[in-house]
């Protein structure tokens, strides 16, 4: 396995790599998709929770990934969307060293994470985040998107804290623009959302207003509701709980499963 820290330009943020490594015992220009993750903590912090274990589990299912540390408040947006898309460029450009699938470059995230992931799906050709980079909208377009149990709306349903620590003192003037489910379009890539009825942090209809808005655009999209589970689950193993037990939640532990098929069959 190749391991290394990126630092990115300018900032505090970075990635750590996790890329399998090819063998002329198997298949030795073999190209892997890539998960890039961006752990939930509500734009204060990026859970330890929702980084490595989730990292080892797609190595396990025979992807590469990358965990993106993103900054997080009192940066303010469009800082860690600017670093996402940063990301993905690095991703595309280094791809054939690192044996990455350029059709299958997938990002995803948990929580404010998944807000932050989906925000790369709905803002990435728009203008304001080409000001901030440089070379073709198109290399860091993401081929599609994981989300789980993602802040999307700052409506009735909202996480107000993630929004509050994402734009700081332009809360009134930006809330309706990061309302992600009002800025999905025929662009948005396709997707994959899980999301647990009794999540009472970040409900379930920041997932279904995502998805019912994907359908409105015909953009593919697969949508899995568990019956049971609060917030912040994660792997929902026991390598994942924090002390207390909270977080082993067996009927979830399912959904690395489905979505590696859900990636067989559409990217």
């Amino acid at each position: 396995m190749k391991h290394e820290r990126i630092q990115l330009d300018n900032s505090t943020a970075y990635v750590d790599t996790y890329f399998l490594s090819n063998s002329p015992e198997m298949i030795e220009d073999r190209k892997r998709p890539l998960v890039i993750i961006c752990p939930g903590g509500g734009y204060e912090m990026t859970s330890d929770r929702e980084a490595e274990p989730v990292a080892i589990r797609m190595l396990n299912m025979g992807f590469h990934a990358m965990i993106l540390r993103y900054s997080v408040a009192p940066s303010r947006f469009p800082e860690s969307l600017v670093q996402l898309a940063r990301t993905v460029q690095i991703a595309r450009q280094h791809a054939q060293d690192w044996g990455v699938d350029t059709a299958k470059i997938i990002v995803a995230g948990f929580s404010a994470g998944g807000h932050l992931a989906a925000s790369l799906g709905v803002f990435w050709h728009e203008d304001f985040l080409k000001d901030s980079l440089e070379g073709d909208q198109e290399t860091w377009q993401p081929n599609a998107l994981l989300l789980n149990y993602p802040v999307i709306s700052s409506g009735s349903f909202a996480h107000l804290g993630s929004f509050h620590s994402l734009l700081g003192e332009n809360y009134e003037e930006l809330k309706e623009f990061v309302s992600l489910e009002k800025r999905v379009s025929n662009k948005t890539p396709q997707t994959f959302l899980w999301h647990t009825l009794e999540d009472d942090t970040v409900p379930m209809e920041n997932s279904l207003a995502f998805a019912q808005s994907l359908r409105k655009y015909d953009v593919p999209f697969e949508l899995h509701l568990f019956p049971k589970g609060g917030h912040g689950l994660s792997l929902g193993t026991k390598e994942t709980s924090v002390s207390n037990g909270y977080g082993i939640q067996k009927e979830i532990t399912v959904w690395p499963d489905l979505f590696r098929t859900w990636v067989e069959n559409n990217l």
